[in-house]
């Protein structure tokens, strides 16, 4: 499909890849620092140090999983460290320039090229085939993995969960106003628009306009598409008319449907609209189920996967970050932290663990577990992931400006066009101008 060309080349913001430049040149500077540190395998006994990258909401499930880990290999000593998600990456880069990295991480895709670019994690493609995970990770998220990489088919994290975009709705609003579950688009905004009473305070939807908006916005945009890949040759699709259409429908809900307050929801913000006011439907992954049950009890929420693009057409769902885990290069015991990651990563670890998250388990041994059954999101999630006739549009996580440009550059563009000082056009030509730019970048260093 042809795309709208851009008068001229842009100058595009260089932030991202001069920080990795500059943190990699100053890591290799610092004997301790961990980037380019091979470290060593070490005795297999002894102490190390696993950084959490979601700490305090899972850290209570992780000191389990330590506890038992700890019990197996009693030689070997976890010392737990939770850093918040919001600060997570900072935390790595400051480690990587100036020292002291973990053993093992917690590493998501969304900043995976990153670390990778700066040299700080070791490859464990090689492990993962010798050890008993090999064969028992779903092949979606190694895909995800090594897309993300931006080093071919090269595994630089261990998957251990993956979510899904999920159209959370009130069961008991919508039994009200006789409404089915919208497994349409057009149910979705047909309810959107009968759910909303705005006199009292009552909304069919809740908006994500400030930060991480734009994942989500690009989310809805390609579910209603139906494009089914990211780029078209070396021009990403996101101004397809098609998407542009989709984006103008979903910027259309704000004020209409949604508070006026939306303008400036995070994911706190946004959650605590849905669970704790009169919205009937929300758009988040399934890592929030946990939060609607506890605010709202299982008989009033549930959650569909975002509609076909189509009434009945095929299923187009972007590849959500994957959750995992990361072995540093730095690491001067790295076969206890491998034991570690294989023991954490394995079926009856990965159970507990995505179950406490809300997520979908990475090891195939975990999908028949009766939790999975009994969270319907999750099993709806799963199947939906499993179908055929499902299309998986990848994010293109190794840029290594990927998280600037649809953060920092982007989210105050998109107020722009909730607030109607931006046209969906005029944004989704400015984003795809800076993608664009990042992907002939990216492609220019890494010719052979």
């Amino acid at each position: 499909m042809s795309q709208p060309q851009h008068r001229q080349r842009r100058a595009r913001p260089a932030a991202g890849i001069a920080l990795v430049a500059a943190l990699a040149l100053t890591a290799t500077a610092c004997g301790d620092s961990g980037s380019g540190d091979s470290g060593g395998e070490g005795s297999g006994k002894g102490k190390i140090v696993f950084w959490d990258n979601n700490g305090g909401v899972r850290t209570d499930v992780w000191k389990q999983i330590i506890a038992a880990f700890e019990k197996k290999y009693p030689d070997i000593q976890v010392e737990y460290v939770g850093i918040p998600i919001a600060d997570v990456q900072k935390k790595y880069d400051t480690a990587i320039a100036g020292g002291g990295l973990p053993d093992v991480g917690g590493v998501g895709t969304a900043y995976l090229a990153n670390m990778v670019a700066q040299n700080a994690l070791e490859p464990v493609g090689d492990r993962i085939d010798g050890s008993d995970l090999k064969g028992k990770l779903v092949t979606g998220m190694v895909t995800s993995v090594q897309a993300a990489g931006g080093q071919g088919k090269e595994m630089y994290e261990v998957p251990t969960s993956a979510n899904q975009g999920t159209i959370w709705y009130r069961t008991d609003l919508f039994s009200a106003a006789g409404l089915q579950p919208p497994t349409t688009w057009s149910a979705f905004y047909a309810a959107a628009d009968k759910l909303t009473a705005a006199s009292d305070n009552k909304f069919g939807f809740t908006i994500r306009g400030g930060k991480g908006s734009i994942a989500q916005a690009l989310e809805m945009m390609y579910a209603q598409s139906g494009i089914e890949s990211f780029w078209d040759g070396d021009k990403t699709t996101v101004n397809d008319p098609k998407n542009i259409a989709a984006l103008e429908k979903y910027v259309g809900l704000y004020k209409k449907a949604t508070p006026e307050a939306d303008l400036n929801n995070d994911f706190v913000n946004m959650v605590a609209e849905f669970d704790h006011g009169n919205v009937g439907m929300l758009q988040h992954n399934l890592g929030s189920y946990n939060d609607h049950v506890k605010a709202l009890g299982k008989d009033k929420v549930d959650g569909i996967p975002l509609p076909p693009s189509q009434d009945g057409g095929v299923r187009t769902i972007v590849s959500n970050p994957v959750d995992g885990l990361g072995l540093f290069k730095s690491g001067k015991n790295k076969a206890a932290a491998w034991k570690f990651i294989e023991f954490a990563a394995s079926a009856p670890m990965n159970s507990l663990w995505s179950q406490s998250a809300a997520s979908i388990p990475a090891n195939t041994g975990a999908e028949k577990d009766q939790w999975i059954n009994e969270s319907k999101p999750t099993k709806v999630a799963m199947d939906s992931l499993n179908d055929p006739k499902t299309k998986i549009v990848q994010f293109p996580y190794y840029l290594p400006d990927w998280n600037t440009i649809t953060k920092a550059d982007t989210e105050p563009d998109f107020q722009k066009v909730l607030l109607g000082k931006m046209t969906a056009k005029e944004f989704a030509d400015e984003l795809a101008g800076k993608l664009n730019d990042a992907q002939a970048d990216f492609a220019q260093h890494n010719k052979k």
